[in-house]
């Protein structure tokens, strides 16, 4: 929008409508206050309009915002020219010329503005004679009124009129040497606001005493005015600015796209010269800075990468940059933050990048490099905190409590032992041992199928899962778990009474030996687990059940099968099937 105001004002300024144009510029600079160009653009309508105070408040204003933009100075040296102020006026024009040496603008600007303060200073020490015409040609408000009369503004495209009109500025004695160009007659008429015939050259004498009597040195002085500024012109600000501007952004280009082909021949010392050179040329685009970001993050030079990023998120926010792009430079950053992780605690500023990342642009990359970044955290947590010594140390303190009865902290011993070794079996069981005391069942049998897994071999494991299967009142598993210990260890005691507690119970249910209220209980428990629901809602199974009911020669070929015998037996010990 600030654009579109931006291009109103440059065509109303074209047209020579300054206060249309200043009304559009202003729009421009509310909705961007940090556009240097848009103040350096009212300025000139200021300008045009002879209302230089506010013409220098802002070019002030263009200077600070932009301290290294050579246009700013130039119409800092315009605003103080049109309120008199020579000496200020050589001195902006001067710093501008610090700054882009070959501006032939501000050259002229210095050497008009060096004139001017000049001849103000041989007018203090001389009055000369009055001068009919002198006056209508001096400082920028006659470049102003030529710009803004419609008919003599053409005459401004026109190089051998300018040049004559700034050989009248500089001594207006020159005008009788032009007196037969329409064009200046045409011009002297605005000028002085009055119309002349046609071929008024003829008609039209400049008395002598127009001319200074006699070329001395300081009448001269006092005649010469400064060459017009070319600031308060509309051709500057559309074409000037706006191509400059172009030309800027496709030499950046030129010198990215240059880079980009040294980096992928991993010629990375050329690629940074030219990233570098095009920020230099154009601030307004973050790419390159993104860029060399990602050249320093190749070459291990992690601190450099970073100090990229944060400075293309921080002109990105600056200029309202793509969102996308944000996100990739603390996308950038985080990956150099972790490139740099040495501790747990060296991800979490990694992990805090790479969120906020998210929070710009939610790109699938930046969410694995998150979860990698969060697992990669915890893993080294682990490691740090890993101490098998430390761990024994409070094993043994569960242990203590276990045996005082205290399943509580018993459970919290355990738990911290695990901490400082997950990878002890040991812990696992004994922490197994606790919860089925508690009457913790699932967290027991998670327990003691973690220690089975760390250890296949290790007893405690098959008797810690059987006696909570046990308890939990699934028989044919926790026979399944003693039997498998068995394998490991045959002679082991807890195992054979686990085996021997088992079979009991499945006997009793093959008898149907349960009250009313344990049937319907173990009937509604089976019938919650995932195993019988399948052999129920097997069909072959079905067709199983109904013909030990209505054909007896049937089903004692099923009793051949022992996959089919199986299924029954567990049938059988969940309660659902009684066999008689």
């Amino acid at each position: 929008m600030a654009d579109e105001a931006k291009a109103k004002g440059n065509a109303a300024f074209s047209s020579g409508d300054f206060n249309t144009a200043v009304k559009h510029f202003t729009e421009a600079i509310n909705l961007s206050p940090t556009n240097h160009v848009l103040y350096s653009n009212r300025s000139a309508a200021y300008a045009s309009l002879h209302q230089y105070d506010a013409a220098l408040s802002d070019a002030k204003k263009t200077v600070d915002l932009k301290p290294d933009w050579s246009k700013g100075y130039s119409r800092l040296g315009a605003a103080h020219l049109g309120l008199h102020q020579y000496e200020d006026a050589v001195s902006a024009y001067k710093k501008g010329i610090e700054i882009d040496p070959n501006n032939e603008a501000l050259k002229s600007g210095l050497a008009d503005a060096q004139s001017a303060a000049t001849a103000s200073a041989s007018r203090a020490r001389a009055a000369p004679p009055p001068n009919l015409f002198g006056d209508a040609f001096q400082g920028p408000e006659m470049w102003a009124k030529l710009t803004a009369d419609p008919t003599t503004r053409v005459f401004l495209q026109q190089p051998d009129f300018v040049k004559a009109m700034q050989e009248i500025q500089r001594n207006p004695s020159k005008l009788n040497e032009h007196l037969q160009d329409q064009r200046v007659m045409q011009a002297l008429g605005v000028l002085l606001n009055v119309k002349f015939k046609a071929g008024g050259g003829d008609d039209m004498e400049v008395p002598e005493a127009d001319s200074p009597p006699a070329p001395s040195q300081p009448a001269k002085q006092e005649s010469k005015k400064p060459d017009p500024v070319p600031e308060p012109e509309p051709e500057p600000m559309e074409i000037t600015e706006e191509k400059e501007k172009k030309e800027k952004k496709e030499k950046a280009l030129k010198e990215k796209e240059t880079g980009n082909a040294a980096y992928k021949k991993k010629d990375f010392e050329t690629a940074i010269q030219h990233y570098t050179k095009a920020m230099e040329i154009d601030d307004e685009d973050i790419s390159y800075i993104t860029n060399r970001a990602a050249v320093y993050l190749e070459m291990g030079k992690y601190e450099d990468c970073i100090k990229d990023c944060e400075k293309a998120v921080e002109r990105g926010r600056e200029l309202r940059a793509d969102y996308k792009m944000i996100a990739k430079a603390l996308t950038r950053k985080g990956t150099a933050l972790v490139k740099m992780a040495k501790c747990s605690k060296d991800y979490e500023p990694a992990i805090e990048t790479f969120q906020k990342a998210l929070t710009e642009h939610r790109n699938p990359d930046t969410l694995k490099k998150l979860n990698d970044a969060e697992k990669a955290k915890k893993e080294l947590e682990q490691q740090e905190y890993f101490d098998p010594k430390i761990a024994d140390e409070d094993r043994e303190k569960g242990n203590e409590s276990f045996k005082q009865q205290k399943y509580p902290e018993a459970v919290k011993h355990y738990t911290e032992s695990l901490r400082r070794n997950p990878k002890d079996p040991k812990a696992y069981s004994n922490r197994a041992a606790c919860y089925t005391k508690l009457g913790a069942l699932p967290e027991g049998l998670k327990d003691a199928e973690k220690c089975i897994e760390l250890d296949p071999t290790f007893s405690k494991g098959y008797t810690r899962k059987g006696a909570v299967q046990f308890f939990m009142k699934e028989y044919d598993k926790a026979l399944e778990t003693y039997q498998e210990g068995l394998k490991h260890d045959p002679n082991n005691q807890e195992l054979l009474d686990g085996v021997r507690r088992c079979v009991e119970q499945i006997n009793r249910a093959s008898r149907g030996d349960f009250s009313p209220e344990e049937l319907k209980e173990r009937q509604a428990k089976a019938m919650q687990d995932p195993e019988i629901q399948n052999i129920l809602s097997d069909p072959v199974m079905r067709q199983v059940l109904v013909d030990f009911q209505e054909n007896p020669k049937a089903a004692q070929e099923h009793t051949k099968n022992p996959m089919v015998m199986n299924k029954i037996q567990k049938l059988v010990t969940a309660g659902i099937v009684q066999l008689r």
